[in-house]
């Protein structure tokens, strides 16, 4: 047996190509930010930006017409407090966000992050107790009216990213009695305490003001644990399970795939994506390693890649056929 025989050509190579990806797993994150004429590059996240309501016509464009279909939208408020409650305005920004995209491009699927750091004036993902601690069983009560003013504002999808025990329960319980029924839930289930989401809490200014989320986000050195979380979530009611972060979490992706059958997302966090985007604009690498490193993840077993690459796989793939 020679293995080469079949690497000699692109055609045997192609013939026998075990992974690939396409433009239906990948999910684009948008973050909406208050006011008006707003599209300011993000200085942390090369390529991506904020945009207020009124300029998101042309990013929905563009990725409609780079064959893009699902986006996940993070809200950047102007006000904050200490119960989060712009997080469930109806007229807040992520709901006006969902709106006028829905006017935009009616096909565009909307997925929706339900968490509460960037609405807390503590940057915390939950309700506070006396002690600074936060609180599981109180914070549920808010997450589900998040959820649920998504869903009313016209969100095809919702997204929990809190790390709450029980909070997949509480929002299918709250989607259900108010007719939501058919609103798919993706659990952010193993979602780790990781040093990678720097960028991203640049982004939506969404760092906590005193310590860490180590309480409720995951230990990075454990995956029997997020085995247990995943089970946890699908036995609460979730559609889809998320890992996040991806390339540094690939075993965790590939032990969810083995265990679970349902749908496995992975998250290609702001931390990755930007080493890899800063490297490719000085020249250290070529943007085939943006390929190569989405792909991994794919491989590792993910159905669903939420990453901020979207754009440059979808415009890798379109030079390809």
């Amino acid at each position: 047996m020679r293995m080469r025989r079949m690497r000699d050509s692109k055609f045997t190579r192609n013939m026998i190509r075990e992974t690939y990806l396409s433009k239906n797993n990948l999910i684009y994150p948008i973050f909406a930010v208050e006011g008006k004429g707003i599209r300011r590059e993000i200085p942390s996240m090369p390529d991506c930006y904020h945009y207020s309501v009124d300029r998101l016509r042309e990013e929905i464009e563009e990725l409609t017409n780079l064959g893009i279909n699902y986006i996940m939208i993070f809200g950047v408020p102007d006000y904050k407090d200490e119960i989060g409650s712009s997080a469930y305005d109806n007229n807040g920004i992520v709901q006006r966000a969902i709106k006028e995209i829905k006017k935009i491009n009616p096909h565009m699927y909307v997925i929706t992050d339900v968490c509460m750091c960037e609405y807390t004036s503590h940057g915390h993902c939950g309700i506070l107790g006396h002690n600074n601690e936060v609180l599981n069983d109180e914070t549920l009560p808010y997450l589900s009216k998040i959820a649920l003013s998504h869903a009313a504002a016209g969100a095809d999808m919702v997204a929990p990213s809190d790390m709450m025990d029980f909070r997949i329960e509480s929002i299918r319980k709250c989607l259900d009695e108010n007719g939501y029924t058919n609103v798919p839930i993706m659990a952010y289930s193993a979602k780790y305490a990781s040093a990678f989401y720097g960028p991203f809490r640049d982004a939506a200014d969404s760092a906590p003001k005193f310590g860490d989320r180590k309480s409720y986000q995951m230990d990075i050195s454990n995956s029997d644990e997020a085995m247990r979380e995943i089970s946890l979530d699908i036995q609460e009611g979730a559609d889809i399970v998320m890992v996040k972060p991806a390339l540094s979490y690939l075993d965790v992706i590939r032990r969810a795939k083995d265990n679970f059958n349902i749908p496995i997302a992975a998250y290609n966090v702001s931390g990755e994506y930007s080493m890899l985007k800063n490297a490719v604009k000085i020249g250290l690498l070529n943007k085939s390693a943006i390929y190569e490193s989405v792909l991994s993840i794919k491989r590792a077993g993910a159905d669903i890649i939420i990453t901020y690459f979207a754009k440059d796989i979808a415009k890798i793939l379109n030079e390809v056929q």
